[in-house]
């Protein structure tokens, strides 16, 4: 066993050490899943940038920095855009209903506004999504644990997803957020030096734009290289995704008031802005020191191992396996959430008692991980699966969510409409172009607009008349 290997160990066993002594406080299943609604801004700052900071902030998109250079920063720039319109439109408003109508998850919310039958289809189609985004976080973990330490594949898989499933199933929501707070401190020490150190090597920006002259166009040192399609593509699925994620609205039910919500997501999107940046560079600095990466996903590990100092790269490993962890115990949050309570007690046992939805919480959270780790296995590409989860809740909740917040006038039989019709726009536009999309429209763009168009058009013609107002 290797010195990282025993170090790393080390650092996981002293997350789940202190996410099984902060559980003992977890008694009733409202502080298994919104915190007992008492996080403060801090608290809701940490738990966000750290669940926001995971495997596609962080390898993913230095793989996409290695390919396609400084406009890589629209991968986790999007996320921040959309974190800006949550923090200062949609999540204060649907946190004073969830605090008047005593909800706890998305579909709480789904059925509140619309139905149980919206509430049933959202969840099994972010069940099946979110073992994607599961899947790629803990590919990522495998891949740094692979190249830093010689732990085959399966083994990373399995270690990562059974690190994140004994501190998080303890504890849920009250202890991921404690806990965050941990791993963004060693997140921050540790991509801040590895790029500082790794950027000085290179001479700086100057010395590393002249060694890229010669290799690469002027585009690629541009935030906008891409082009407005590429942008689009970023956009269309990201911003959308980080207004409506059931994960993220979850834990702002968990404020302690509407301040909180405004404050910590807000100081969670600035450092989103900032960050993103900084994968993007690491991509760019990988590219020009080893141009010949069989996957440019190695990226990130590739810097970290042959232009850090031995303790740096430990660190910048840490920090890593940190963000990773993060973000697979918020994945976890929207599985158990969305099995104990929008499909258990909703459809199966409604006269479940709180002992009992605090138990399936936990089992739910087991399960879902075991899951993830299966298809770990058979997923190759973290950026893949992300752009399944993603994509499929831009499409599926954007529209029917927003108009519903806002809008009492759709009905449930609209909602379920919509969802159809933007997740069959999108499938088709898929098809009928190869997933390449119409000019700058991608066939998520196709989805959410025709989604949009839909509803709009029946709301007018078929619900009005008998709705009127906005939700209260």
């Amino acid at each position: 066993m290797t010195l990282r290997l025993v170090l790393l160990v080390v650092y996981s066993a002293g997350l789940v050490a202190l996410g099984l002594f902060l559980s003992r406080r977890v008694r009733r299943a409202s502080d298994f899943l919104v915190a007992g609604r008492s996080l403060s801004s801090g608290l809701v700052f940490t738990t966000f940038l750290a669940a926001n900071i995971g495997a596609g902030s962080t390898v993913g998109a230095a793989g996409i920095g290695y390919e396609y250079g400084l406009s890589a920063w629209w991968w986790v720039g999007s996320a921040g855009l959309g974190s800006l319109i949550l923090a200062n439109l949609v999540g204060p408003r649907i946190w004073r209903l969830a605090r008047r109508h005593d909800l706890a998850t998305m579909g709480d919310f789904l059925e509140y506004r619309y139905s149980a039958g919206v509430r049933g289809i959202v969840a099994a189609l972010l069940w099946a999504g979110t073992l994607a985004i599961l899947a790629g976080q803990l590919i990522a973990m495998a891949t740094i644990l692979e190249i830093a330490a010689g732990l085959p594949r399966w083994q990373g898989v399995a270690a990562g997803g059974a690190v994140v499933m004994a501190y998080f199933a303890a504890g849920g929501l009250w202890t991921a957020a404690r806990v965050n707070a941990v791993q963004l401190a060693v997140m921050a020490a540790g991509f801040i030096l590895a790029l500082g150190v790794a950027l000085a090597g290179m001479g700086g920006w100057a010395g590393l734009g002249a060694e890229l002259a010669a290799s690469r166009p002027p585009a690629f040192r541009s935030v906008t290289g891409i082009g407005m399609p590429g942008i689009l593509a970023y956009v269309v699925i990201l911003v959308p995704s980080f207004i409506v994620s059931p994960g993220l609205v979850q834990k702002l039910f968990g404020a302690r008031d509407e301040r909180a919500v405004r404050l910590g997501i807000n100081a969670n999107a600035a450092c989103l802005l900032a960050f993103a940046f900084v994968p993007a560079l690491v991509g760019m600095i990988a590219y020009a020191r080893f141009p010949n990466l069989d996957n440019p996903e190695l990226a990130l590990p590739t810097v970290m191992l042959e232009m850090l100092p031995a303790w740096i790269g430990l660190l910048a490993l840490a920090a890593i396996l940190s963000a990773e962890l993060s973000t697979c115990d918020a994945i976890l949050f929207m599985l158990s959430t969305s099995l104990s309570v929008d499909l258990y007690k909703r459809f199966v046992a409604p006269d479940a008692d709180d002992g009992r939805i605090l138990a399936v919480s936990r089992a739910a959270a087991v399960a879902g991980g075991v899951l993830a780790i299966g298809l770990a296995i058979v997923l190759e590409s973290i950026i893949a699966a992300l752009t399944v989860f993603y994509g499929l809740m831009a499409v599926a909740l954007f529209v029917p969510v927003l108009m519903g917040l806002y809008s009492r006038v759709p009905t449930a039989r609209t909602a379920v409409w919509t969802i159809g019709a933007s997740l069959t726009a999108t499938l088709a536009a898929h098809a009928a172009t190869g997933g390449a999309g119409y000019g700058i429209l991608t066939p998520y763009a196709i989805g959410i607009v025709c989604g949009l168009a839909w509803m709009a058009a029946r709301t007018w013609i078929v619900d009005r008349p008998s709705g009127a107002g906005t939700p209260s």
